[in-house]
C-alpha cells in the first residue's frame, strides 16, 4: 500500500516556528488592488484560542457535536478561521448551495448550530421574516407583537434570552427558530455595522446568542466581540478580545478627538494576533503599521460599558459643496433597514451640494406597493417609473426625520436597479462589501443625469 512503501522512505519535517508564515489571505480589495495579508502559525494559533475563550465567556462550548454553515468566501478570513475553530474541535462543517436566495432553505436542512452571516444576509432574513408576519392574519400579528414586547423588555432588563420569555418562545418564536433550522445557538455577524434594529429583532425571536464582531484580515478576523446578554451593546462590536491591545487616535480633520469625554478616533490594535506584513509590499506595510500599532482606517467611539462602536471610515467621507462632511456608511446603515431596500448606495461630491443613492428595490416590497398604488408594469418598468422613484425619496426622507439627520443628510434623487449589486460586475466584494470606485465608474451616467435633472 501507499503507507507501507512511504514507510521504508522516512522524512524529517522542518521544526515549525510560531514566527514562520502560516498562510496568505487577501484582502477584500473596497480601495483598490487586494494585498497579500501574510500570517503567522503564532496569529492564527492565538486567535483560535480567542476565540473559545468569548464563547466560554457566554457560557457556551464548541465540540464535536457543532455544525457549521459555510456560505462565506473560502478565501476570506472570517469563515477560514471559524473553519478552522470547528476543526480543531472535531465539528461537522457543511457548505452551501451558492444561491443567495437559497440560503435559508439550506440552514433549515443541515441544521447548524453555529451561522457566521454578515449585515447584508441578516438584512434578508429580517426582511423576509418581517414581511412574512405582516402578511399574517390579525390574531397572528397580536400574538407576535405581545410576545415580542415583553421579551424584548425582559431581555433590556438583563435577563438571558432562554429565560426572557419561555411560554412565547414555545408559542411563537419556536417557528422562527425551526425555520432555521432548529438547533441554532449562536450566531455571529461581521464584516460590516449590523443595524441596531436587525439586531436587537434577531436576539429576541431566534432564540440564539446573537454576537456582533469586528476584525480585518490584517488582524487574522475577530478583535471584538459584542456580550450577547447584555442587552445594552446592542449597535456595538462589544470589547476587545482578551489577546490585543486597543487605543483611538485621533482625527483632527474629521472632528474625532480620542481624549473627549466621548472618546472617538481611529481604531488601532496590537498584539501577536497582528499579521506579519503585506507581501511583497513592505512601503505597504509601513504605512499602516507604527510603533507596532496596527491602524485600521476605522473610527471608533468607546461606550460607557467599555464597548466598541464602529462609527465612520476615514476614506469613506466626503465633502459637499458648501463644506459639510458626509460620513457615508453611517447614511447606507440607516436608510439600508428600510424594507423597500435590499441594497444602497449613498453617494456625493465636493462639486455638488446634495446626495444621490443607487438603490436595489425589495421585489416582494416594491410589487406590493405597486398593486395597492396602481402603478403597473415589470420589475424594471417599475423601476423606471417616476412615482416609484418618488415613493423612494419619500420613505428616505421619512427614516432621516425619524433619525434626526441634518439635511444635507438627506437623499435627494435615486436610481432604481432591478440587477442586485454583484460580483459579476465588479461592484461588490465576495462578502458583498462595496467597491465604491467601480459602483461610481459603472453608474456615472447614471449619477450624472441625476444631479443634472435635480438641478
Amino acid at each position: 500500500s501507499f503507507t507501507y512503501i512511504g514507510g521504508g522512505e522516512p522524512v524529517d519535517l522542518p521544526e515549525k516556528k510560531k514566527s514562520d508564515i502560516c498562510t496568505i489571505m487577501y484582502t477584500s480589495g473596497t480601495t483598490g488592488d487586494p494585498k497579500g495579508v501574510m500570517i503567522s502559525n503564532e496569529s492564527l494559533l492565538i486567535n483560535l484560542a480567542g476565540a473559545d475563550s468569548v464563547v466560554q465567556s457566554i457560557g457556551e462550548a464548541f465540540d464535536q457535536d457543532d455544525v457549521y454553515l459555510s456560505y462565506l468566501p473560502l478565501a476570506h478570513v472570517f469563515d477560514r478561521m471559524f473553519e478552522e475553530v470547528f476543526i480543531s474541535h472535531g465539528s461537522r462543517i457543511g457548505f452551501w448551495r451558492g444561491d443567495v436566495k437559497l440560503l435559508v432553505d439550506d440552514i433549515a436542512a443541515l441544521r447548524p448550530t453555529v451561522f457566521c452571516a454578515v449585515p447584508r444576509v441578516l438584512d434578508r432574513i429580517y426582511s423576509g421574516l418581517t414581511t412574512k408576519i405582516s402578511a399574517g392574519g390579525i390574531l397572528k400579528k397580536t400574538l407576535f407583537n405581545l410576545g415580542y414586547k415583553m421579551k424584548l423588555d425582559s431581555m433590556k432588563k438583563g435577563i438571558k434570552h432562554e429565560k426572557a420569555s419561555p411560554f412565547f418562545d414555545k408559542l411563537v418564536f419556536s417557528k422562527v427558530k425551526e425555520r432555521l433550522g432548529g438547533k441554532i445557538r449562536i450566531i455571529v455577524s461581521g464584516g460590516a455595522p449590523l443595524a441596531v434594529a436587525v439586531e436587537e429583532f434577531l436576539r429576541v425571536v431566534t432564540c440564539a446568542h446573537v454576537v456582533q464582531g469586528y476584525g480585518l484580515t490584517e488582524t487574522c478576523a475577530g478583535s471584538f466581540a459584542a456580550i450577547p446578554n447584555e442587552f445594552s451593546m446592542a449597535g456595538t462590536v462589544g470589547p476587545p478580545v482578551p489577546h490585543i491591545d486597543v487605543r483611538l487616535e485621533s482625527v483632527s480633520e474629521m472632528g474625532y478627538d480620542a481624549l473627549a469625554s466621548i472618546p472617538r478616533g481611529e481604531v488601532c490594535v496590537k498584539g501577536s494576533v497582528l499579521f506579519s506584513g503585506y507581501y511583497k509590499r513592505e512601503d505597504l506595510t509601513q504605512e499602516v503599521l507604527t510603533d507596532g500599532w496596527f491602524h485600521t482606517g476605522d473610527v471608533g467611539e468607546w461606550q460607557p460599558n467599555g464597548a466598541l462602536k464602529i462609527i465612520d471610515r476615514k476614506k469613506n467621507i466626503f465633502k459637499l459643496s458648501q463644506g459639510e462632511y458626509v460620513a457615508v456608511e453611517n447614511l447606507e446603515n440607516i436608510y439600508g433597514v428600510l424594507p423597500e431596500i435590499d441594497s444602497i448606495w449613498v453617494y456625493g461630491n465636493s462639486f455638488e451640494s446634495f446626495l444621490i443613492a443607487v438603490i436595489n428595490p425589495n421585489q416582494q416590497a416594491l410589487e406590493n406597493w405597486a398593486g395597492q398604488n396602481g402603478v403597473t408594469g415589470s420589475l424594471a418598468e417599475l423601476c423606471e417609473n417616476a412615482k416609484t422613484k418618488e415613493h423612494f425619496i419619500a420613505e428616505l426622507a421619512k427614516a432621516a426625520k425619524e433619525k434626526k439627520l441634518k439635511g444635507f443628510e438627506f437623499v435627494r434623487a435615486v436610481h432604481l436597479d432591478a440587477v442586485p449589486f454583484d460580483m459579476e460586475r465588479d461592484l461588490i466584494t465576495p462578502t458583498y462589501k462595496k467597491k465604491r470606485p467601480q459602483m461610481l465608474k459603472y453608474y456615472q451616467g447614471a449619477i450624472d443625469a441625476l444631479y443634472k435633472s435635480s438641478k
